[in-house]
């Protein structure tokens, strides 16, 4: 008889954990998922059980973790941001949050054998902080080399992992490192599709033509996203395929695309104009400054879900596409390891577009 694996999901309402939600039910998993704030109207994930727990409490993490005690999975895709110039406050604040939830497991849930950590590429660039102090070294990213000698929040993840596998015999560990990640989670503090689309969605009703935010580099070169599916198809992998144990993956969608061809493609999901490209970066701040009543009314009139704070949007916008280098992630590690999964990035870019429109996130 198979023995039940049974899934903690930290971070179920993002952009990955709402996809490991999805697709673990379906391989007979038993699945909770844990969240800070309530189950949203738009969480239709039904094989699931929803818990709400600030994991920065630590009475309060121990006190809801501790009681699920058939575990033996960890799926940790959650983080916080607590400061944007010392990141020491973001290694202290995403640790403490590992440890509680830990703390509480290695207690309690006796039968735990594997923890999937997903962290992401600023493993190899550093925090935004350092961003142009730093080198970062050669592309493509390879899994195996040295660290940065910087404070990272993703290495203190790293070593908390690392730790508690050394306390629990038997525990083992992957880590997944993402780039640019496409996916449906509308409270997802940075979800880049979403901005682009209430982007395109104001666009669409105000007449005005599609403006690329970004700088020439931004716009021309080849750069790597990876498709939140995909990944959560990796960490499954890794959770149940003992060639996967105590190993980093990269996750990439496989191919190569630029901004130029990915604008296009959003336009044509709106039906918008894309003016001729000026060589240089445009405000977003500036051009959605006035639009906040704009998009509360088109969310009104189309009965949207959620609310959008535009500032949010534009600095999303303005960060993603003002991105001071490439980035690029080797993925023969994981093929190498047996993992073969790829995604088209234009089809997972409407694909989520679809799906926002579908749960009435955007119009």
């Amino acid at each position: 008889m198979v023995e039940q694996k049974v899934a903690l999901v930290a971070g179920a309402t993002g952009l990955v954990g709402n996809s490991l939600l999805e697709l673990l039910p379906k391989s007979q998993w038993k699945v909770y998922g844990l969240a800070r704030r309530p189950r949203p109207s738009w969480f239709v994930n039904t094989g699931v059980e929803y818990i709400e727990c600030d994991l920065l409490d630590r009475s309060d993490t121990l006190r809801k973790v501790s009681r699920l005690t058939d575990v033996t999975h960890l799926f940790w895709v959650v983080w916080v941001h607590k400061s944007d110039g010392e990141e020491q406050g973001n290694c202290e604040a995403n640790g403490s949050m590992l440890s509680n939830a830990l703390d509480a497991l290695l207690l309690n849930a006796k039968q735990l054998e594997h923890i999937c950590l997903q962290t992401g590429s600023k493993h190899y660039i550093g925090p935004q902080s350092l961003w142009g102090k730093i080198d970062h070294g050669e592309l493509p990213f390879v899994e195996d080399g040295p660290r940065l000698g910087v404070p990272n929040f993703y290495y203190t993840l790293e070593d908390i992992v690392y730790d508690a596998a050394k306390k629990k015999k038997g525990l083992t560990w992957s880590i997944h490192r993402p780039s640019v990640i496409f996916g449906f989670a509308p409270r997802n503090l940075i979800n880049l599709v979403h901005a682009v689309a209430v982007y395109a969605s104001i666009c669409k009703q105000q007449g005005l033509p599609f403006v690329f935010p970004g700088h020439s580099e931004a716009w021309e070169c080849k750069t790597d996203v990876s498709d939140a599916e995909l990944i959560a198809e990796q960490q499954i992998w890794a959770a149940t395929d003992a060639r996967a144990k105590n190993q980093a993956f990269n996750v990439t969608n496989g191919d190569l695309v630029t901004w130029k061809e990915l604008w296009h493609a959003v336009a044509l999901k709106f039906d918008l104009q894309v003016p001729v490209y000026s060589g240089s970066p445009t405000s977003m701040e500036e051009i959605l400054r006035d639009k906040q009543e704009v998009w509360e009314e088109m969310t009104r009139s189309n009965r949207l879900h959620a609310t959008t704070n535009l500032r949010k949007v534009a600095r999303i916008l303005d960060e993603a596409f003002n991105f001071p280098f490439r980035l690029v992630s080797s993925n023969s590690k994981c093929r190498e390891f047996g993992f073969n999964g790829s995604r088209d990035t234009e089809a997972s870019l409407t694909r989520v577009i679809d799906r926002m429109r579908a749960a009435r996130i955007i119009p």
